[in-house]
């Protein structure tokens, strides 16, 4: 077999097992969630109001829902962005209703948002792609909701596994682009950097050709090998490494990792929290030794970090 075409291949091969096994994140974090009663809430229009499906693109995926407060009287709000999960090939916003609601009903503004899945429909899709999307989503979110009466003065970014992801690349990398200061990131399981040796769990740093044929999907660049034999592919995958734009300005975190997480490399969690620890970003890392993507193992630390999360929210951006 020639060497291009077993590279091809290998590089086929992997980028259909990450789409699979990560593809199973969404079930996880859809069909289980630790001491899911407390952190939800009776909709009603006595607690908000929800509103669908407003266009920020012209893509198919470029939807977003908002979360209103029933309190209108204030002069301005915070702004909570959640993002879904689903290893960045499945999802929907509608699968963060829960957690929207529950955010509403703390008095913020709540926004789900939608963006382009990587699929056989949408093969050009990218976590790089998907990240500008979501850039350019933020201020049609704020416009809405300042058209609807609230007015946004702050926002906090969070995201559950893939979602996760985008949400730190927001905070980290574009929050200097946003129209109001970006005060707070959180969410869990959502890989946090991309370098070759954090990627065991599917054999990358076994294979420089399996390397660089799912980073070169997940980056939307082409990758070589030689590439990342010489460690130059380190610059390509920067765009989505969050861990890698962290500065002593990124905004306050909190942040939970299974250390048994098989679908999301729990070494690339390790540098977020020493870049953290480096700038001296005010943060709460949480690892949970029992439990992998699903968090399921480990209640007590998923209700401490749940806990955080409110308190974080509540510190910086107020109510």
């Amino acid at each position: 077999m020639k060497k291009g075409v077993r590279k091809m291949l290998w590089g086929f091969l992997y980028v259909m097992i990450f789409i699979v096994v990560f593809a199973l994140s969404v079930i996880l974090k859809i069909t289980y969630s630790p001491l899911d009663d407390k952190y939800s809430v009776d909709w009603t229009d006595s607690v908000g109001t929800t509103h669908t499906d407003f266009s920020y693109g012209e893509k198919e995926a470029n939807k977003f829902d908002l979360y209103l407060p029933a309190d209108n009287s204030k002069k301005s709000y915070g702004l909570v962005v959640y993002l879904h999960a689903g290893g960045f090939t499945s999802g929907d916003k509608k699968d963060d209703t829960k957690m929207l609601q529950w955010l509403c009903s703390k008095g913020y503004v709540a926004a789900g948002i939608n963006y382009t899945l990587f699929n056989e429909e949408n093969p050009t899709a990218s976590v790089y792609s998907q990240s500008v999307e979501i850039r350019e989503s933020i201020p049609y979110v704020i416009a809405e909701a300042e058209r609807l009466g609230y007015v946004i003065d702050k926002m906090a970014i969070g995201g559950g596994s893939a979602g996760h992801a985008l949400a730190m690349i927001y905070a980290y990398r574009d929050a200097a682009q946003a129209p109001v200061p970006v005060v707070l990131t959180f969410g869990a399981v959502g890989p946090a950097s991309f370098y070759q040796e954090d990627w065991g769990i599917f054999g990358l740093d076994q294979s420089d050709e399996a390397c660089a044929g799912l980073f070169s999907v997940m980056s939307g660049t082409a990758i070589t090998t030689e590439e990342v034999a010489n460690g130059t592919y380190l610059e390509k995958v920067k765009p989505i490494s969050a861990a890698d734009w962290v500065t002593d300005e990124s905004p306050a975190t909190v942040v939970a990792y299974g250390t048994h997480d098989k679908i999301q490399p729990f070494l690339a969690s390790l540098r977020l929290k020493a870049a953290l620890e480096d700038h001296g970003v005010d943060h709460q890392y949480f690892e949970l030794p029992h439990s992998g993507h699903g968090l399921q193992n480990d209640n007590l630390l998923y209700e401490k970090w749940m806990n955080a999360v409110a308190e974080y929210l509540s510190q910086y951006l107020g109510m």
